[in-house]
C-alpha cells in the first residue's frame, strides 16, 4: 500500500493535478447559504410557537406536547445551520476569503455559537441573533463570488428577511 501511495503521489507532482473542492466530496462546485438561512428561520418560527404556548398558560399535556415538538424541532434546525456553516466553511472557503474579509472566522465561530445558544434558549433575541449572524455570512459568502447580495422580506411567517443573490 505504501508502495503505491508513493506512486501515486509521484504521479501527482508530475502530472501536477488541480484540487478539487466541493462540499460532498465530489468536485461539484455547488454551495449556498440558503439552507442555513431557511433552519435560521425555523429556530425563530419554533421561538414565536414556544411564546405562544407559553402566553396561552401551557399546562396542558397538548400543550407540553407541543412544546416538546418545538424544541426538538429548533435543535434539528441548529444543528443544521452549524452543519451548512461549517461545510461552506471547511469544504468552500479558502485562505483568500479570509484574507479578503477580515472577521470571516470570528463570524464563523460566533454563528456556530449562536448555534448553540439559540438552541439552550427560547428568548426570541437569541434565535434573532442567529438568523443575523447566518445572513452577514451569506452576505460574505456572495461577496466571494462577487455577486452582489439584497435582503428582502421573506415569505414566511417569521416576516423576518433573506439574504439573496442579484442575478
Amino acid at each position: 500500500m505504501n508502495m503505491l501511495r508513493r506512486i501515486m503521489e509521484k504521479a501527482d507532482r508530475m502530472l501536477g493535478f488541480p484540487v478539487a473542492y466541493a462540499h460532498c466530496d465530489i468536485p461539484c462546485g455547488i454551495y449556498d447559504p440558503y439552507a442555513a438561512q431557511v433552519a435560521a428561520h425555523t429556530v425563530v418560527r419554533m421561538d414565536m410557537l414556544i411564546a405562544d404556548v407559553m402566553k396561552s398558560g401551557g399546562t396542558t399535556a397538548e400543550d407540553r406536547n407541543k412544546i416538546v415538538r418545538y424544541v426538538s424541532v429548533k435543535e434539528q434546525h441548529a444543528e443544521i445551520v452549524k452543519h451548512e456553516i461549517t461545510v461552506i466553511w471547511g469544504d468552500y472557503m479558502k485562505p483568500e476569503h479570509a484574507a479578503a474579509n477580515p472577521g470571516l472566522q470570528e463570524l464563523v465561530w460566533s454563528t456556530l455559537k449562536l448555534a448553540g445558544k439559540a438552541k439552550q434558549s427560547t428568548d426570541i433575541k437569541d434565535a434573532e441573533a442567529l438568523l443575523e449572524s447566518v445572513q452577514k455570512f451569506a452576505e460574505v459568502f456572495w461577496l466571494t463570488k462577487n455577486v452582489p447580495t439584497t435582503r428582502a422580506k421573506s415569505f414566511y411567517p417569521t416576516e423576518r428577511t433573506m439574504v439573496y443573490p442579484k442575478v
